[in-house]
């Protein structure tokens, strides 16, 4: 495994208000410490190097780029949280797939539970596994293959890498999931967090914010 390398530069705040701070993450940034001092730096170090009370709600994989949400007090973390937890939460995603799926529209539902022995991969395990829900739809072509847009109605890790990957079309330059010629095809993950929807902690407000998809 290549050694951490994260991306340099500013954090990038999509918003910020009293309660709560959205950010558009970079790709193989982790969105909390990793182990070992060498993996320290990461989202929530970042945005508390300008927001010292800033806390964590939910991540996004290393590789994966776009929203993440932080709370900046206990109660909004609990707040939100709980939105998360009940899937009160927007989340909307694209990526590119090797090759294209049929039907172009759909659900897949395939229970998911971890792989110990390879950790931190996970598996497609219909017998002890969690269920695990994924919509997608097709929006576009690529010269590999179909991009989709995705919405997980679960949230298990890896959930959309690893449907896709289970039903034969691996997300482009996934690491974990992906074939030989699917990884080889992208120099990242074609995965991005592209829409999050989520009621305000404190004013109750539906708000809504976009990240462009940048690959």
């Amino acid at each position: 495994m290549s050694a951490y390398a994260p991306p340099q530069g500013k954090v990038c705040y999509i918003h910020t208000d009293p309660d709560m701070i959205v950010i558009d993450k970079p790709t193989e940034l982790l969105s909390v410490p990793g182990r070992g001092p060498e993996k320290a730096d990461c989202a929530i170090t970042r945005v508390q190097a300008d927001h010292p009370e800033a806390l964590t709600i939910h991540r996004l994989d290393m590789s994966t780029s776009g929203l993440l949400v932080f709370a900046r007090s206990k109660e909004a973390q609990r707040r939100l949280a709980i939105q998360f937890e009940k899937g009160v939460i927007a989340k909307s995603y694209i990526a590119n797939v090797w090759g294209a799926p049929a039907p172009v529209s759909g659900v897949i539902d395939l229970p998911l539970g971890q792989d110990w022995p390879n950790r931190p991969r996970q598996k497609v395990d219909h017998d002890a596994g969690k269920p695990s829900r994924t919509e997608y739809d097709t929006i576009g072509m690529h010269d590999h293959g179909v991009r989709l847009a995705l919405t997980p109605l679960t949230g298990r890790t890896h959930q959309l890498r690893l449907h896709l990957a289970a039903i034969g079309h691996p997300i482009l330059g996934d690491d974990i999931y992906a074939h030989a010629d699917a990884l080889a095809a992208a120099y990242r993950l074609h995965l991005h967090a592209t829409r999050l929807e989520l009621i305000h902690p404190t004013s109750n407000e539906r708000l809504r914010f976009e990240s462009a998809c940048p690959f």
